[in-house]
């Protein structure tokens, strides 16, 4: 329960109990029914502020005690105290140990505000202009202050709630905004028009039919490769939505005009798996494409050096390689970034920086679907593209939920699998053993299934391995010369195993649902129906049977991630704070959605109408804008 604030009579007071046991209880009663209220510390100083059939205001947490709803240690004040007369609910301030002994308890800070209120409240000043306030319906700035600390009612909390949590998102939105504005206005970019080299792939050689969200997006993208400004565009789309197929595609409008691409993947495996994939579609079209990883051999480097001058090498594939100084194009049009979560901000901008004409369009991929309202405020900035429909014929993952006491049963399902052909991999959550959270670890796991399975080959992969054994691991995988694949959550982004049609994830319940989510989408990448067991224990809490319900439930990314907003809140999520967009006072990502688009909608609005802000009755925000601290840098050039 959360606490709560009730009226009412002190009916009976008593103090019960001998010494250390010794303790206050009172019943608060009103025409709706009674509850208990206890005091187990300084009883006899409480008894002496509060006496039978006095009417008070009471602040705590209910809880139920043997069938009675009772509080301990409520916060309690007469009528008069609590200045009831003029109706407002009594606001409760955060403390400490240490502020409560020098009387800022919650009651002090209440005092303080009131007498701040009372001194500074004629200088607050509106900050919202005039249209705005009247078109959204918003309570004036001062009174808002005002009732968020002592409402007249609770529909005047609610109000005063809403005005401030809309500024909020619309100065954080007009900020983001006006950075997009700004980067689009002053950076120009090359202008790509033909697309004789994208309709003869589209004609001739696309073994497949795109599905209405790829050719959306390519038309998102197309539009801004002609338009003689520099792309920045997020491209969001589920595990196996089709990105990288899309991505290629965009690279052929780019190479038909006389330029070059680049994309860069954050692992050897996931760059081997791109060019894997693209160079039959490059050769079947005549284009050079090639690869460069931190393994790749001087004579390899020096080739694809020279032919990135010359011109002549159309794609490059690669690692953080690409971004090495050594790394020189002659006309590189678009770079596209593969999962650009793993890659700093730096990292990206020296993609940023190998055209010195003009700066490349670029492009940034990631398989975690981002809920609406948070990629609003993490890409603001950006142009976000979606791809939320799978290829036709895609089979649905199959997730089921199981207790450890069904072991002997997955194992044999397991074994029918592998009969068939088929692959499976089996997730920990930790490579050593913790005491402290009890959990099964990687190697007592690998050689618990290594036993239970002497016939099949079993391999193990963790982070703490170097690259090379990981790669030897992984590729072993990928040809089929183990079966099973016992490993920590490195291989919940990368790989492309169709064969791999099963995921046992133990100790389901130590996952956040984003990476359950990422982990289930390893598997599913073939024809063949594909399942996901998530092992748990008896025990869950509340949080985990929801995560493992939501997981059960729907195989859809954003589902999921909207569901993961909402238990975990937005978090840290963009690994950096370094633009503070996260910091809010009042608003809740998760739980305001509809406020932060409305706001969104007001700040796109009125930069349209006044993009400098120069209208006499945009003055006060104006001055909001010029008072607020800046970023030091326009994150959105670099994505």
């Amino acid at each position: 329960m959360t606490n709560i604030q009730i009226r009412g009579k002190i009916r009976h007071l008593e103090l019960i109990g001998e010494g250390r046991a010794k303790r206050l209880v009172a019943n608060l009663a009103d025409d709706t029914g009674e509850i208990e209220l206890v005091w187990f510390k300084g009883a006899q100083w409480t008894l002496k502020k509060i006496a039978k059939g006095e009417e008070y205001i009471v602040f705590g947490k209910p809880t139920l005690f043997n069938r009675k709803l009772n509080i301990a240690h409520p916060e309690i004040d007469t009528l008069a105290d609590a200045d009831t007369q003029q109706a407002f609910l009594q606001p409760v301030y955060p403390s400490t140990e240490k502020l409560k002994v020098r009387y800022l308890d919650s009651k002090g800070i209440s005092k303080l505000q009131k007498n701040l209120i009372a001194e500074a409240g004629h200088h607050i000043r509106e900050s919202l202009s005039p249209s705005i306030i009247n078109r959204y319906q918003l309570m004036p700035k001062r009174e808002a202050l005002v009732n968020i600390h002592f409402p007249g009612s609770q529909e005047k909390l609610a109000l005063a709630q809403y005005r401030l949590k809309f500024e909020e998102f619309f100065y954080l939105q007009l900020r983001l905004i006006k950075m997009k504005l700004t980067r689009v206005e002053k950076f120009a970019g090359q202008v790509f028009n033909s697309t004789d080299l994208l309709t003869d792939f589209y004609n001739k050689h696309l073994p497949f039919e795109l599905t209405n969200a790829q050719k959306r997006v390519i038309r998102e993208i197309y539009k801004d490769l002609k338009s003689g400004k520099q792309m920045n565009r997020l491209i969001q789309g589920d595990v196996g939505s089709g990105k990288t197929i899309v991505s290629f595609i965009c690279m052929l409008v780019v190479i038909g005009n006389n330029a070059q691409a680049a994309l860069m993947a954050p692992t050897e495996i996931l760059a081997d798996q791109h060019y894997n994939g693209l160079k039959p579609f490059a050769d079947q079209l005549g284009l050079e494409i090639a690869i460069l990883k931190g393994s790749s051999k001087k004579k390899a480097r020096n080739l694809v050096s020279q032919k990135l001058m010359d011109g002549s090498l159309n794609i490059l594939i690669g690692t953080h390689a690409l971004i090495e100084d050594t790394v020189q194009f002659k006309n590189l049009g678009l770079a596209i970034v593969d999962e650009q979560h793993r890659f700093g901000v730096a990292q990206r901008s020296k993609l940023w920086q190998k055209n010195t004409s003009y700066y490349p369009h670029i492009l940034v991929m990631t398989a975690t679907p981002i809920p609406r309202t948070l990629a609003m405020t993490l890409y603001g900035d950006l142009d976000v593209s979606v791809i939320d429909e799978l290829p036709a014929g895609r089979k649905e993952i199959q997730t089921v939920h199981k207790f450890d006491a069904n072991r002997m049963q997955l194992f044999g399902f397991m074994r029918k699998q592998i009969d068939l052909g088929r692959q499976v991999y089996v997730v920990y959550p930790l490579i050593e053993e913790s005491e402290k959270l009890d959990l099964k670890h990687l190697t007592d796991g690998f050689e618990a299934i290594s036993r239970a399975f002497p016939e099949y080959q079993v391999g193990i992969l963790h982070g703490k391995m170097k690259s090379d054994a990981k790669d030897f691991e992984m590729k072993r995988f990928l040809k089929n010369e183990t079966q099973i694949m016992v490993a920590t959550t490195v291989i919940e982004v990368g790989v492309n195993v169709p064969n791999a049609t099963v995921m046992v994830i133990e100790n389901a319940e130590r996952f956040g649902l984003a990476q359950l989510h990422q982990l289930r989408g390893r598997v599913g990448r073939g024809a063949d129906q594909s399942y996901c067991i998530l092992m748990t224990s008896y025990k869950l809490s509340k949080e985990s049977k929801m995560r493992i319900n939501t997981m059960v439930s729907t195989n859809n990314g954003f589902d999921i991630a909207e569901a993961d907003l909402k238990l975990r809140g937005p978090g840290d999520i963009m690994g950096t704070q370094q633009s503070g967009i996260l910091d809010l006072l009042i608003g809740d990502i998760g739980k305001d959605g509809k406020i932060l688009e409305i706001a969104r909608e007001a700040a796109q609005s009125l930069l349209n109408d006044d993009p400098q802000l120069q209208n006499h009755e945009n003055a006060a925000i104006l001055q909001q804008v010029k008072s607020q601290r800046k970023s030091s840098l326009n994150w959105s050039r670099i994505s």
